[in-house]
């Protein structure tokens, strides 16, 4: 099973997606309450560089609202991280599939709750 749901955005520049990802998941109902600048952590804290990379932490309020309802614990797989990455010929974005990350949690209600926030990040991608 894949963990992600990607596509690359062919020739972008990485603002621009930077830009467009954040008005597709505002356009679908989520929120970036957390921002990482990966490649600027990795240069500050490592002295490493490499090509922009920046991990997104997303959340849809009313789907983490019954999440946390069904599993308190739940939080510990939140939010839903959507990461930006410059790959050779463009951007690729990438979403947390939230089926493979609920997988390991036996509870059939919250893996449709899952299904359904796939669904909804497969829009998002796809809107991007």
């Amino acid at each position: 099973m894949s963990y992600t749901i990607s596509r690359i955005i062919a020739d972008a520049n990485f603002d621009d997606v930077d830009a467009r990802t954040r008005a597709a998941l505002a356009d679908g109902g989520f929120g970036v309450l957390t921002e990482i600048d990966v490649a600027a952590t990795m240069k500050k804290k490592l002295g490493k560089d490499m090509a922009p990379y920046r991990i997104l932490g997303a959340c849809n309020p009313g789907m983490a609202w019954q999440a946390i309802g069904m599993e308190p614990r739940v939080g510990a797989m939140l939010p839903c991280n959507v990461i930006l990455r410059a790959v050779d010929g463009g951007v690729e974005v990438s979403a947390v599939d939230p089926e493979a990350s609920m997988a390991g949690i036996d509870n059939d209600d919250l893996k449709t709750v899952a299904g359904e926030v796939r669904v909804m990040l497969e829009k998002v991608v796809a809107a991007v």
